[in-house]
This record gives structure tokens, C-alpha cells and sequence, in this order.
């Protein structure tokens, strides 16, 4: 095994080492040792990672077995590694962006019983999540799917005394469980029409399964399309699409690192990774592509809408993450799969800081975290306050920051989907370009309601727990005491932030001309431009912008003329004139339109729908079956209905049975007499017929 292929396996086995000592060990080494085990694993991970980034970006790809697990027949299960550029890009935004998390938990979980737990916890998230992403066939991408989902359901119940969090991660572990029911399918019909698991030979076949016209048996619909339509269903639970991001949300039950670490740059990107690896067999469907795009454009659009009137600030950048997935799922129906993967790395750097934000705000808060008790912290929290409004920059696609490349790139490839006439593209571009308003306006509203305006903390309330019909979080029940003011986090906590908003502001400008017109990605992502406009449109304009070093910079001032950037600008404009000038506005608003409010406080009701119909449905088939099933036809027929009738004969038979020798005797003269009737009276009645 050569140096770089042990590399390849210290990348997941680093934290999965820490997650061991801290979690078998934790009292043993204690606190100080559980954090410092695990986040000497992930930096290792990290550096590994960024030494295989630099490997990759010289050329050097590698697929190939790492172990053997078992083969049964003609099967081989196989550990195995993928390394190319996309793999890369991922091993290095997942450890980056969890290394942050770890050293950030240090002083956000300071004071919890669970210390050691949580460290081991995440660690172990880090390492299924990097098997996830270095699969290189299917049964190791679910092992890598399901472990990811295993521990996340750990993390947000991990105040498991509260009944939210306990609510919450059963939410979340039986939605996706609905998507990786689909997910199943799609793997199984792959080995049941591919014969292997393995990418290369499933990538390597599919255009000829494809040409053939293969359907699925009794239907007629084409057998690719059903596999990719199977796949795209786990990516919708697992990614938080509508109508199954119901259980992302609620998960703000978990403390506020996992929030980072779910929602930024790990579980919740692992559909859209995913859908970008299987970009060989999408580009044979161009109904899934629809499919793809039309339910991206309603995440993307329905979900900011809900972000306007939340008022919990963990939950506002809960929402701002559906709908970022939702764009990036956009692209990734426009075939523009590279556009769809730097936008999943630029979010990642400025979703994990909005998040690690929040709660320092609510550290600062002494876990307060309705913005209705809060106001001018930027006085107390400057660093907290200009990291903030750097992530916030960055979400709305200000020119210049990493959210502007990243997503600008997205509303060009749905509009050269838009002008082609793909099916779904013209709904999917409207939706983009509205959510830039949206996402603007929600985003700002939360920063001046945070860091501006009149201080609202420190007094009596009663806001905690009563969120206008929001499921109370659980921290809601702290806050300051009248008289307290607010104190900027520690320097783990800061320190974070700080480095989480460098490539925040400028990992965009630095990376684009990479990502998304050099040969970066060519290796993972296989997309013929001239077939697909999108990719052809952004190279045009890319080329347009003059030499490759002033292209960033061109860019960004041609955004300046551009409709999404004076979106974003009425967006961030009308909430600075709503919250921070005439806060009467927006109750007057939601006076007057009152079933509007109602019904985005109500989340469209799908929670309800879910409840009612799925869940209540469920329980009353489970009632119908155990009333009707196992107590009437199971105990009532076919237990305890065998046993009366064998009781029923008993008691017939038990006076034949009665002791005395003259009633046997009687018995046995009866039935001499019939017998002799029986042959005497035959004959005649024969030779009558």
C-alpha cells in the first residue's frame, strides 16, 4: 500500500479513533481528554484531506478495493475508495467545517453533563459522513447514507430528558425513513439490472441499458428513469426536499453544533453529493432532470417563505437551509451538476458560520433564542456582529462574497434551462429569482432584529416557549434577568467564527474560475455542454469577462446591473424600513392578511397533514389490525374459537361417557341393532334401484 493510499484511509479512520476513545473511554480520560482525542482526529483528517485536495488537483485520481467484506456467489461486498475531485472537494468541507464544530463545541457545551458523549457523537459523525463521500459503490454509500442518519438521530435527541428533542429525532429518523425506502429500491433495481454495485460498471453500462429502451417489467416506464427517480427520492429525505423536509426544522431541538454540522456541510448535503455522483445515469432521464428541478424550485421558493415569520433564530437559518438545498438542487436538474457542488461548498462556509452565530448569540443570551428578546447586541458582540453580517452577505449573494458566485451561477443555468424548454425550467427560474428577494429579506430581518434596533433583552417577557404556534425549542425557557446585559462568547467560540468567515467572503471569488470552467470537476462530472445550455451559457459570460484573473472582478461588477442583485437590495432595504423604522408594519401585514400568516406559522400544515393522515392513518390501520386481526380473527376465532368448540364437544361427548356398564351396554345394543338394520335392509333397497 503506497503512502497516498494510506492517506486515503487515515482521512475517516481519524476521527473514527477519537470517536472510540471518547465514547468507550470518556471517563477515563475525561472532558479535557475526549475533546482533545477527537478534535486531534478531525485536524488530522483535516490535513489528510487537504494533502489529497492538492494530490487530486495534480491529477492523481484513484478507485480501487480497500477491503474485502464478503461474496456470496457471484456478489462481492467491498469497502472501497473513490478519489477524484469531487470526492476531494467534499473529504476537505467536511472535515474543514466539522474541525470548526469541534473546537466551537468546546465552549458551547462547557457546562453540560454530556460532554464526552457529544464529542464522540460527532467525531462518529465525521467518519460515517467521509465513508459516505469516498464510496465507490452503492453498498458502502448506504452504509455511509444509513450511519449518517443513525447518529444524526442520536444528536438531535441528545437532550434526550426534553420531549421535544425526543419528538424531534423521531421526526427526523421516520422521515428518512420514507426516503430511504426509495433509496433501497433504486440500489436494488441497480444490482438487478446491472449485476454489481460497483459506480464504474453501473456508469460504464448504463448508456446501453438506456439506448435499448429497457422498461420495468409490467409498465411502461423506462427503466432508467425509475432507477434515477428511486435514487432522487432518498436525496429528497435525506437533502430535506418538499414535501420530506418536515424533520429539519425540529431538529433545532439539538444543541447548536450539530445544527452547523447537519445542516452546513454534511447530512443534509449528501443528496445533492449524491445526485452529482450519479450524474451519468441523470443525464439519461430527462424526466428525472424535470422531476429534479420542479421540486428544487419548490423547496427553494416555499421554504424562504416560511423564514420570513419565524421567530427563533436557530429556526430562521434552519428555513435559509431549505431553501439554499432547494437552489442547489435547481442546479443539478439544469445539468449543471459543477454549479450545484460549488454552491454546496460556498454554503457550507457561510451556513456553519450563520449557525455557530446564533448560538453565540444565545450563549450570550444565556440561551435565549427568540429574536424578541433581543436587539442592539452588536454593542456587546462585535465579533459575533461582523461575522455575522459576513455570513449574512454571503447568503444573499452580495458581489464580491462566496454566496454571489455560487448562486448568481445557479440563476444562469435556470435560465439557459428556461430558454431551452426543458419541462419544469420556466416554473424553476420564476422561483429562483423571487427567493433572491426573499432569502434577502429574511436574512436581514433577522440580523437587524439580532444586532440593531432597541434592546429588548433583560426584561420580563413572555415570549419563551410561545412562539406563535411554533413547537417551542429547547432553550426557551432561559434568558437574561432584568438588569443583565449581554457578553460576547469565549475565544473557542470566537475563534471559529473568525476563520469560518474568511472563505466566507472570498472562497467564491478564489474558486469559481476552478470549479466551474477548468478542469477541475471534468474527471467526476461527465456533462456534454453543448447538449445542456446551462453549463454552455456560463462559459460564454465567463469568457466575456475579460482575462482569467480579472474575471472574478468583472463578475461582480457586472452583478451590480443585474435584477437578482437589486432583489437582494429591495430585500435587505424593505427589512431594514420594516424592523428597524416602522416595526408597526409587518403586524398590520399579518393583521390584514391573517389566513396567510396563519398558514406559513402553520408551515403549509404539512406537519398537521402528517399527523392526521400519515401518522393517523397509520395508528388507525394498526388499531383495524389489532382489533379486527389479532383480537377478533387471531384470539376470537382462531384461538379461543378452536378452544370453545373443542370445549363444546367435550361437554357433548362427557355424557356418552357417564361410568355405569348398563348404559355401554345399552350403548352397544343400539348399535348392534342399527348395524343389522343397516345390512339387512341393503340388499333390498339395491335390487329396488
Amino acid at each position: 500500500m503506497s503512502s497516498m493510499h494510506k492517506l486515503y484511509l487515515l482521512v475517516p479512520l481519524a476521527p473514527l479513533v477519537g470517536a472510540i476513545v471518547a465514547g468507550l473511554l470518556g471517563r477515563v480520560v475525561g472532558r479535557s481528554g475526549a475533546h482533545t482525542v477527537t478534535i486531534l482526529g478531525v485536524l488530522v483528517s483535516t490535513l489528510a484531506s487537504a494533502a489529497v485536495f492538492v494530490d487530486v488537483m495534480a491529477g492523481n485520481t484513484f478507485n480501487g478495493t480497500v477491503y474485502t467484506w464478503a461474496t456470496v456467489g457471484e456478489m462481492t461486498l467491498e469497502v472501497g475508495f473513490l478519489v477524484d475531485s469531487l470526492t476531494a472537494t467534499m473529504m476537505l468541507v467536511v472535515s474543514f467545517v466539522s474541525l470548526m464544530v469541534h473546537v466551537y463545541t468546546i465552549g458551547y457545551m462547557a457546562d453540560d453533563p454530556g460532554y464526552q458523549r457529544f464529542f464522540a457523537y460527532i467525531s462518529l459523525f465525521t467518519f460515517s459522513m467521509l465513508m459516505l463521500v469516498m464510496s465507490n459503490n452503492f453498498l458502502q454509500l448506504f452504509f455511509g447514507w444509513e450511519a449518517v442518519g443513525l447518529v444524526s438521530y442520536l444528536l438531535i435527541g441528545f437532550w434526550w430528558k426534553r420531549p421535544t428533542a425526543i419528538y424531534a429525532n423521531l421526526k427526523a429518523f421516520l422521515v428518512n425513513r420514507v426516503g430511504d425506502f426509495g433509496f433501497v429500491l433504486g440500489i436494488g433495481l441497480v444490482f438487478a439490472y446491472f449485476g454489481t454495485l460497483d459506480y464504474a460498471a453501473v456508469f460504464e453500462a448504463a448508456p446501453q441499458l438506456a439506448a435499448a429502451g429497457a422498461t420495468l417489467p409490467g409498465t411502461g416506464w423506462l427503466l432508467v428513469t425509475v432507477i434515477c427517480v428511486c435514487l432522487f427520492v432518498g436525496a429528497m429525505g435525506k437533502s430535506a426536499q418538499f414535501p420530506l423536509h418536515v424533520w429539519l426544522p425540529d431538529s433545532m431541538e439539538g444543541p447548536t453544533p450539530i445544527s452547523a454540522l447537519i445542516h452546513a456541510a454534511t447530512m443534509v448535503t449528501a443528496g445533492i453529493f449524491m445526485v452529482a455522483r450519479m450524474s451519468p445515469l441523470f443525464e439519461l432521464s430527462e424526466a428525472a432532470l424535470s422531476l429534479v428541478i420542479v421540486v428544487g424550485a419548490i423547496t427553494a421558493l416555499a421554504m424562504g417563505f416560511l423564514g420570513i415569520v419565524q421567530n427563533d433564530i436557530k429556526r430562521v437559518v434552519a428555513y435559509s437551509t431549505l431553501s439554499q438545498l432547494g437552489y442547489m438542487t435547481v442546479a443539478l436538474g439544469a445539468s449543471a451538476y459543477s454549479v450545484a457542488i460549488f454552491h454546496l461548498m460556498t454554503h457550507a462556509f457561510f451556513k456553519a458560520l450563520l449557525f455557530l452565530a446564533a448560538g453565540s448569540v444565545i450563549i450570550g443570551l444565556h440561551h435565549d433564542q427568540d429574536l424578541r428578546n433581543m436587539g442592539g447586541l452588536r454593542r456587546y458582540m462585535p465579533v459575533t456582529w461582523i461575522t455575522a453580517l459576513v455570513g449574512s452577505l454571503a447568503l444573499i449573494g452580495t458581489p464580491l462574497f462566496s454566496g454571489f458566485y455560487s448562486k448568481d451561477s445557479i440563476l444562469v443555468a435556470a435560465e439557459a434551462a428556461h430558454r431551452a424548454g426543458m419541462a419544469g425550467a420556466t416554473f424553476a427560474y420564476l422561483a429562483v429569482t423571487i427567493g433572491v428577494f426573499v432569502t434577502a429579506f429574511y436574512s436581514f430581518r433577522m440580523y437587524f432584529l439580532a444586532f440593531h434596533g432597541k434592546e429588548r433583552f433583560g426584561r420580563q417577557h413572555g415570549h419563551h416557549g410561545d412562539l406563535d404556534d411554533e413547537e417551542p425549542s429547547a432553550d426557551h425557557h432561559h434568558g437574561l434577568a432584568p438588569g443583565q446585559t449581554p457578553h460576547e462568547s469565549p475565544a473557542v467560540v470566537t475563534l471559529p467564527l473568525i476563520l469560518l468567515a474568511i472563505p466566507s467572503a472570498v472562497i467564491g471569488y478564489v474558486a469559481i474560475d476552478m470549479f466551474l470552467f477548468g478542469d477541475f470537476l471534468n474527471d467526476a462530472i461527465h456533462v456534454d455542454a453543448a447538449r445542456h445550455p446551462a453549463m454552455a451559457k456560463l462559459a460564454a459570460m465567463w469568457q466575456s469577462f475579460g482575462s482569467v484573473n480579472e474575471r472574478p472582478w468583472h463578475m461582480a461588477l457586472h452583478g451590480l446591473l443585474t435584477a437578482p442583485f437589486w432583489l437582494a437590495a429591495a430585500g435587505v432595504g424593505l427589512a431594514w424600513y420594516f424592523y428597524l423604522k416602522r416595526p408597526d408594519i409587518p403586524e398590520t401585514i399579518a393583521g390584514r392578511f391573517g389566513a396567510v400568516y396563519r398558514l406559513l406559522q402553520n408551515k403549509y400544515y404539512l406537519d398537521r397533514i402528517n399527523e392526521v393522515v400519515f401518522a393517523g392513518g397509520a395508528r388507525l390501520i394498526g388499531r383495524g389490525l389489532w382489533k379486527g386481526g389479532d383480537m377478533a380473527l387471531i384470539d376470537g376465532v382462531a384461538v379461543n374459537g378452536s378452544a370453545r368448540l373443542v370445549g363444546w364437544m367435550a361437554a357433548l361427548i362427557r355424557h356418552l361417557q357417564s361410568g355405569y356398564i348398563y348404559h355401554y351396554a345399552f350403548a352397544m345394543l343400539v348399535g348392534v341393532g342399527l348395524v343389522l338394520f343397516f345390512f339387512l335392509t341393503l340388499p333390498y333397497v339395491l335390487s329396488a334401484h
